[in-house]
């Protein structure tokens, strides 16, 4: 075989050896793309994805869209052609596997972990939406968690009601942890507490709970390295009682991103006239109890998702602006929000037209 000829055949055996190696390899990767966006104002499956009863509501009109990431799955394992292509891609993102599913996270851990950020996404923006228009709304601290094996498993439980620790009266979540590192490992603390049940049975008897029960813990030494800190072993939240109802119809969703959209779309609904004034707002953001707007992941991505749909204005929470600004798609004004004010604000803006003093997001 001429040598020409012999070096060829190697040149294109070698290329198809790396190939397949390239679609038959996993490489340890995952990629982010833009996911659906959904008008908070309107419907989605047929329904409307903000239901409110038992308090007047309003006509609306326009967008206040609320933007999703597509990931791919926790057990999908790209190869390196997809991998590649991924990084080319300008619309998509490659990240290290472990960035979307850390310490081996399940596909059905990571989908538990959404869904619970989804679902208190949804109390603090319909707090944050009746606490802004004054609406009074009753707030409560709980047992959100309980770690398994820990010294509180079996002795409290999720939906229990912290009323006091050591008998001082507990007022946020914060007071929990604080009361109870106010102790030495080994030591017992004693939670005043009103059992889910009871607490239950009174919200739907509409009455005060009357059951109080005091339950005795001894603490262990924290995980953490470093100084021991006492713990029992859970995670304190909040629940709330509404004076209406308030519904979010959304499925397949999760996280904690659109709580900052569902939060305008409450307050539209709740209010005479149009937040928009018919444009096409879309937005991302965090939201806590009192409004303030957090950070977000694949904010790009969201960016052009919106755009894609229509999108004139997004919403763009204020640690999110520089990345959000260093490839904005054309025809998109991002605006820099920090709380519901904010966004109320820049929509009142909108909505007359005089969007120059739009506090608007820069790149640096």
């Amino acid at each position: 075989m001429p040598r020409r000829t012999a070096t060829m055949l190697a040149s294109t055996l070698m290329l198809i050896a790396l190939l397949c190696a390239g679609v038959f390899i996993p490489v340890p990767y995952a990629e982010m793309s833009p996911g659906p966006t959904v008008n908070t104002l309107g419907e989605h499956d047929g329904e409307p994805v903000l239901q409110i009863s038992g308090r007047k509501t309003y006509p609306t009109d326009g967008h206040l869209n609320m933007t999703t990431v597509r990931v791919t799955s926790a057990d999908y394992r790209m190869n390196l052609v997809e991998a590649v292509y991924g990084w080319l891609a300008h619309d998509n993102k490659v990240v290290p596997h472990d960035t979307l599913y850390p310490d081996g996270k399940t596909e059905e851990e990571s989908t538990q972990e959404n869904a619970e950020e989804f679902s208190q996404s949804q109390e603090s923006a319909k707090v944050a939406a009746l606490r802004e228009l004054d609406v009074p709304v009753k707030s409560w601290v709980i047992v959100s968690t309980v770690v398994k094996g820990s010294p509180a498993e079996g002795k409290l439980h999720a939906g229990d009601v912290i009323k006091a620790v050591d008998g001082k009266a507990v007022k946020e979540p914060a007071d929990v942890a604080e009361l109870v590192t106010e102790h030495k490992p080994g030591q017992d603390v004693v939670f005043t507490i009103v059992p889910a049940k009871e607490q239950a049975a009174a919200e739907k008897e509409k009455r005060t709970p009357t059951k109080t029960e005091e339950v005795t813990i001894t603490t262990r030494a924290s995980d953490d390295a470093g100084e021991k800190r006492a713990v029992v072993g859970i995670s304190a939240g909040t629940d709330h009682t509404f004076p209406f109802t308030v519904d979010i119809k959304l499925a397949d969703v999760g996280g904690p991103s659109a709580g900052l959209m569902f939060a305008l779309g409450i307050y539209d609904k709740l209010t005479p006239g149009s937040l928009t004034g018919g444009k096409f707002v879309a937005g991302t953001g965090t939201i806590d109890d009192n409004g303030e707007v957090g950070p977000i992941g694949g904010i790009q991505m969201k960016t052009v998702g919106a755009r894609s749909k229509g999108a004139q204005y997004f919403l763009t929470p204020a640690d999110n602006c520089a990345a959000a600004a260093k490839d904005t798609p054309e025809g998109l004004t991002l605006v820099k929000v920090r709380t519901l004010d904010d966004a109320l604000g820049a929509l009142a803006d909108i909505r007359s037209g005089d969007t120059a003093g739009l506090p608007k997001c820069t790149a640096s």
